[in-house]
Parts: C-alpha cells; sequence; structure tokens
C-alpha cells in the first residue's frame, strides 16, 4: 500500500502572538479532513513579542508544527519564497498567519490540485479592506498586468498551493529579491483560481505600510516589464520634438511682430519647472532599475537563520 502524500503548508510570521493559536487550530481542523499528511512550517521573521514562544510551545505538543526563525528581519518578500524552499510535502500551501487568508481556502486549494493543477492561486475580487486601499491595489493589478511581460493575476493575494514540480523549479532560480506572485506566472504552468472575500483582521496590526507596499509594487514592475524604460526614451523623443517646435513658433511669432512681442519669464520658468520634473521622474525610475540590478549582482542569501525547530 503506496503512503499517504503530504501537503507542507508554510505560514510567515511577524508579531502575531495573538493569532497563531487559531491558526494552528483552523489549519489542524482543516488538515483532518483530508487525507494527507501534512507539516505546518512557521518562518518567524524575528518578532518582537511573543510569537517565538507559542510556536515553541506548539511544536513541542506536535511535531507537524515546525518553526524557521530568522536572525533578523528579512522582510515579507524574502521570507516567505525561503520557506516554502524548505518544505517537503508533493504540494506546499502558503497562507498568511493574520487569517486574512482563511486556511479552509485550503481544501479548495487541494481540489484544483487534485484536477491536474501544479499552481493554484487564491484571488479576492472583492475585500472587507480599506475601499481606498482595495482600488488602488485594483488598479496596480490592472496595470501591471497591462504592462508585464508575461500575463499575471490579476487580484492575487499571493496565497495558493504550489506543486513539488513548481517548487523544485523554484529552486533553481537563483533570485535574491524575487516577485513570487510574477515568477509563478513566468514558470508556465496553468494557473487555477480560488476567489474569496478577503475579511478584515481581527486582531494585530497590519505589517504593510507604504514602504513596503511601495517595495513589492515597484519590484513587480521592475523585474517583470521594460515598458517604463521604452516610455522614457520615447517620451524623450517627444518632448525634444515638442521643444523644437515651440521654439520654432516663438522665434516666428518674434520676426512677425518684432517690437510687440514679448516673450516673459513665465514661459521660461514653467518650462524649466516642468522639464526639471520630468527629468527627476525618469531618473527616479531609472534608479529604481539600477537598484534591482545592485540586488541581484550582490547574491546575498534569502534568510540566514537563527535556529530550527522539529526539522
Amino acid at each position: 500500500m503506496s503512503e499517504k502524500k503530504m501537503i507542507s503548508i508554510v505560514t510567515p510570521c511577524y508579531n502575531e502572538e495573538e493569532n497563531i493559536d487559531e491558526l494552528y487550530q483552523r489549519i489542524a481542523a482543516v488538515m483532518a479532513t483530508l487525507p494527507y499528511d501534512y507539516e505546518h512550517i512557521c518562518i518567524d521573521n524575528a518578532s518582537t513579542d511573543g510569537t517565538v514562544k507559542r510556536i515553541k510551545e506548539l511544536a513541542a505538543q506536535d511535531k507537524r508544527v515546525k518553526l524557521i526563525v530568522n536572525a533578523r528581519n528579512f522582510g515579507h518578500i524574502k521570507s516567505p519564497y525561503y520557506a516554502i524552499q524548505q518544505s517537503n510535502g508533493d504540494a506546499c500551501v502558503l497562507i498568511a498567519s493574520d487569517l486574512q487568508d482563511p486556511p479552509e481556502m485550503i481544501i479548495e486549494f487541494v481540489k484544483k490540485w487534485e484536477e491536474g493543477f501544479k499552481t493554484v492561486l487564491a484571488v479576492k475580487p472583492e475585500s472587507e479592506e480599506s475601499s481606498v486601499m482595495f482600488f488602488l491595489r485594483k488598479s496596480y493589478y490592472r496595470l501591471i498586468t497591462k504592462i508585464s511581460e508575461v500575463a499575471l493575476v490579476q487580484n492575487a493575494t499571493g496565497a495558493g498551493l504550489f506543486d513539488r514540480a513548481v517548487i523544485d523549479i523554484l529552486r533553481t532560480i537563483d533570485d535574491p529579491y524575487p516577485y513570487f506572485r510574477g515568477l509563478l506566472c513566468e514558470i508556465g504552468f496553468p494557473i487555477a483560481t480560488v476567489p474569496f472575500k478577503q475579511p478584515r483582521r481581527q486582531r494585530g496590526v497590519t505589517k504593510n505600510n507604504f514602504y513596503t507596499l511601495y517595495d513589492i509594487g515597484m519590484l513587480g514592475i521592475t523585474n517583470h516589464s521594460k515598458v517604463p524604460l521604452r516610455l522614457m526614451a520615447m517620451s524623450g523623443f517627444f518632448l525634444a520634438f515638442l521643444s523644437l517646435l515651440v521654439a520654432f513658433m516663438f522665434f516666428v511669432a518674434k520676426l512677425l511682430f518684432w517690437d510687440s512681442f514679448q516673450l516673459g519669464t513665465a514661459p521660461i520658468l514653467i518650462g524649466i519647472f516642468f522639464f526639471g520634473a520630468i527629468q527627476a521622474f525618469f531618473i527616479g525610475v531609472l534608479g529604481e532599475y539600477i537598484g534591482s540590478i545592485h540586488t541581484q549582482v550582490r547574491k546575498m542569501p534569502l534568510v540566514v537563520e537563527l535556529e530550527r525547530v522539529n526539522f
């Protein structure tokens, strides 16, 4: 009789002490309904509260609970990606530890996997979060989908299930700062989606802020699109032509109305500020691409571990 397949469940944590118990219980309840063994991998990004202590207590009671403690906070992009690569299951599920990705979705993920999909992603066509933030997220997804060199899944949260074949491919990709959702689409396997309404966070505070959201937003653009660079080049040609045309018009106007036509300082100041702003914007975009190259060249490890439990 063949052994049961195993599913690895990865939950990245950072100061989620208030949610750990419910997260563990709901995952255990879901997996009890499925005919698979499982391991629950918690990777902690150097929490400053009692998250690590509580996970260790759970790990002492249940050997299926495994813990990786990072030496410092390596960010919300690197840490989950590293934990996925440490999984041993025939498939790996990634969900957030703040319970905004309901663990009950695992059942739907597994159904899609059993149908033959190697990649399953959770998408949120609606959410109980701030309407302004939700609108900005949807607008970003529409933008990145249009300019990306590969078709990306709109409104994907990052939660999902990934077959062992996908994990093996990810392990061969030497990317020290990956845009995970984009990589999954670049691999090319058909992607199944599981829509859900994202609930509001019940306990704790979100760890995302303007900088972290901007970071992952720019990462998606610089890693998967050359469109901004092409727009910079085309805009440069267009503005140069427009400047030449305006200069010619002023020249003709001066010749025709030599005594009455006065240029004044206003057009000069407006032109200086306008072109200065355009140049600053273009230099900033170029700097994002250079920063991405710098990160790739340094080849720093995804994560440095402080300790492991139950591995």
